[in-house]
């Protein structure tokens, strides 16, 4: 399907968003986010999918919220534009494991929407941020909340109260990025890390991936519990034997998603 304001393409088995609005700087307008809704939809149930990687390109990821669509927006109308498709929860929700590839600013929404992938990795160039209380208003895609998983309450408040900008140095000391690579290598890179994750058990990645979401908010008591049902889950699935056989008999193994 041909897009207006992204990119996408399949290499193997790993589907990659590029953000596409480089004279806004990615800006994320509603029909930007509508796309991308609309592109992950359309590999969730993919099972030759196992792998997805969202960029911006080598200059910018995504800084911030398109502004001139907000400037006279009401309350209602903010509200029935998360109805009608959150990205971030999109994100957030997907089955298959996500990669955000950050170069440049990812400010605002499009921070939020870093924080949304499973893994990050940013290029030196890359400067995150949630600049929002400087327009009167704060994080409203999932900042106030993600953010603070990630680098503690302390740190989120500075972050979100100032309204600063951090480095990518500064982003992996704190814990908002996985790693920090060259700019020139960073799409390779996310390449090499979803290849690293085609090779896994899809199924097992799947069950993981919801049960470490999802019992991050319990108890630690009932989270241990989700944690044993899923695992146990597992037995008896054809990658489960397979992946074990593989072991035994000191061979790759060959994971279908059964």
């Amino acid at each position: 399907m041909e897009y207006k304001t992204i990119l996408t393409e399949r290499e193997d088995s790993t589907f990659i968003i590029t953000f596409n609005r480089p004279e806004k700087l990615n800006a994320l307008s509603p029909e930007l986010t509508a796309e991308v809704v609309d592109a992950l939809n359309g590999v969730r149930t993919d099972s030759s999918v196992r792998a997805i990687i969202i960029t911006g390109g080598p200059k910018v990821f995504a800084a911030g919220a398109d502004l001139s669509k907000m400037q006279t927006a009401s309350s209602i109308e903010m509200y029935n534009r998360n109805l009608s498709g959150d990205m971030w929860t999109t994100v957030a929700e997907m089955p298959q494991p996500t990669i955000a590839a950050v170069s440049g600013y990812a400010l605002g929404g499009g921070c939020e929407l870093a924080m949304a992938c499973d893994l990050r990795l940013a290029s030196e160039t890359a400067r995150f941020g949630q600049p929002e209380i400087n327009v009167g208003i704060y994080p409203g895609a999932g900042g106030t909340q993600r953010l603070s998983r990630l680098v503690g309450l302390g740190r989120a408040k500075e972050l979100v109260f100032l309204g600063e900008h951090i480095g990518a140095e500064e982003a992996y000391r704190i814990g908002l990025v996985n790693k920090v690579v060259p700019n020139e290598t960073l799409l390779d890179e996310a390449k090499t890390w979803a290849k690293k994750l085609a090779s896994k058990p899809p199924f097992t990645l799947r069950v993981v991936k919801q049960v470490m979401d999802q019992g991050y908010d319990l108890d630690l008591q009932s989270a241990i519990k989700l944690e044993r049902l899923g695992f146990v889950g597992l037995f008896g699935t054809q990658d489960q034997r397979e992946g074990v056989t593989a072991f035994l008999e000191k061979r790759k193994p060959n994971y279908t998603g059964q």
